[in-house]
């Protein structure tokens, strides 16, 4: 009976380590980020004069980056990568959600956990999906950017 005591015990330690070890890695409930209240899952991209309205998926990855911008506005330098991203590092490392997907012009993308894109054109690898530019076109997110090096200010406020 002790045995299956101090086997209980453990096994409960570990857990409650492993979950202290996910939010510390960036996992955050939408619950606890704001993330999940009435319209929090909109955040802004601004560059050159111009507002991205930004749609955030429902994943933990969003909700940590809309965490982080809950602290302040992340301005990221970006730059043209292959004629269909932008591409930029956050300064910071968010939780991921990685899979296969296929981009469109006005994904915003979650790039190996430290790098924010924001797609122009159709690409396909596994990343993940922050969110979704509203009403975005190639030509709209090239004419809000311009090419070449940018600076763009990430905030939950237009």
């Amino acid at each position: 009976m002790k045995k299956i005591l101090s086997v209980l015990i453990v096994s409960v330690l570990i857990l409650s380590g492993c979950a202290t070890d996910s939010i510390a890695a960036g996992g955050v409930s939408e619950a606890s980020s704001g993330y999940a209240d009435a319209g929090g899952n909109v955040v802004y991209a601004k560059a050159g004069g111009n507002t991205l309205e930004i749609t955030l998926e429902s994943n933990s990855s969003a909700a940590a980056f809309y965490e982080l911008l809950s602290n302040g506005d992340v301005t990221v330098s970006m730059s043209d990568y292959g004629d269909f991203e932008k591409v930029g590092s956050l300064g910071t490392t968010l939780v991921r959600n990685d899979s296969r997907i296929t981009t469109s012009p006005g994904d915003v993308i979650l790039y190996q956990g430290t790098s924010i894109t924001i797609y122009y054109d159709n690409n396909t690898w596994s990343f993940t999906r922050l969110g979704k530019i509203k009403g975005a076109t190639r030509e709209s997110i090239l004419a809000a950017l311009g090419s070449g090096t940018v600076s763009v200010t990430f905030s939950l406020n237009p």
